[in-house]
């Protein structure tokens, strides 16, 4: 078999932050410095991680920090041979931004945060360190109790700001990816994501970013029974048959991949409301075989401008992300997807 180089294989930095904190029974945040030495050591084989996949807000990152700061940030992550790809803006309350279903001020909180990303993007790419990737958003509005009361007001509102943020983000050549999660207003199923997807209507500016194991939960209707394409108990057969329906009407929208495994259950940590939860690339209660499964999504991920694929592992706990051998079992199935369906 011929060696694949494309997509690039990153590495998520934000497993080090999100669900951690000085909460009670929660772990403290891992540092930028210390998820780059982490991702560094991986080896397969002679093969390493290409770069990460990068979230912007403290304390990895001051989303306000000056330029020299960032270049100071870019030249640390260049150090480590790394690229960066997509970053994710801080669009949730308690970040810079809101709810993209709130109130003006609230929406404009979103908007100032998707700018902030939009020119840490340009820095970075003038520094030379990023070529490809997209900024990562969700609606920022923590689960779906609000949406009902009104589900097709509130989803017009989502829509209506998530085209004005595509609309910042192409005048500053940017794509903007929506991360389907069944614990985001509006984008906690397939269906719902689909219709907030066609309703913002432009596909050059903004798309959909699939992660493994989200997805895997919009098949068993978690959070919208209605749109389940999945019951417990279903054959091998009924799993490959639901998945390809699901991907045939997203990957369309897809630009931006996460490998992932889920292992059926929802999860959450902190101030991280619950959502699919990730698993270790090797866990025995996997529902997914992921090589398999990432072929569905990448198919014709060349044409759809994907560059590279990340491996999210949110929630792990530290004591995992410290383990060596965490990383090359990743680095090991990355490079597994890639062999399979790379270019």
């Amino acid at each position: 078999m011929s060696v694949k180089s494309s997509p690039k294989l990153h590495n998520a930095m934000w497993p080090g932050l999100v669900g951690k904190g000085d909460g009670p029974g929660q772990e403290p945040p891992i540092s930028l410095e210390r998820m780059l030495e982490l991702t560094a050591a991986a080896n397969v084989n002679g093969q390493k991680f290409d770069g990460i996949d990068y979230f912007l807000f403290f304390p990895h990152t001051d989303p306000n920090a000056s330029d020299s700061e960032l270049t100071r940030i870019a030249d640390l992550i260049a150090s480590h041979g790394f690229a960066v790809g997509s970053l994710v803006a801080p669009v949730w309350p308690g970040t810079v931004g809101d709810s993209a279903m709130g109130n003006s001020e609230s929406r404009e909180k979103f908007l100032t945060a998707v700018r902030m990303a939009c020119r840490i993007a340009g820095i970075f790419e003038k520094h030379g360190i990023r070529k490809y990737g997209v900024i990562r958003v969700d609606s920022a509005e923590f689960g779906i109790e609000k949406w009902r009361q009104d589900k097709k007001a509130n989803t017009q509102t989502i829509i209506d700001t998530f085209k004005e943020a595509a609309k910042i983000a192409k005048d500053h050549g940017q794509r903007l990816a929506a991360e389907g999660e069944i614990c985001w207003a509006g984008m906690h199923s397939w269906r719902d994501m689909l219709d907030v997807l066609e309703g913002v209507g432009m596909p050059d500016a903004f798309g959909f970013q699939a992660d493994m194991a989200h997805t895997y939960l919009y098949l068993m209707g978690y959070n919208a029974p209605e749109y389940a394409l999945l019951h417990d108990g279903y054959t091998e057969s009924e799993f490959y048959a639901a998945y390809e329906k699901m991907t045939d009407k997203l990957r369309p929208w897809t630009i931006d991949f996460h490998v992932a495994q889920n292992d059926g259950n929802v999860h959450g940590a902190g101030d991280h409301d619950k959502t699919g939860k990730h698993c270790p690339a090797d866990d025995p209660n996997g529902k997914l075989d992921i090589v398999r499964c990432a072929g569905y999504w990448l198919k014709d991920a060349a044409s759809r401008g994907i560059k590279h694929i990340c491996w999210d592992g949110c929630m792990f706990p530290n004591a995992m992300l410290e383990t060596p051998d965490t990383w090359n079992q990743i680095l090991d199935k990355m490079i597994r997807v890639r062999n399979a369906h790379g270019w």
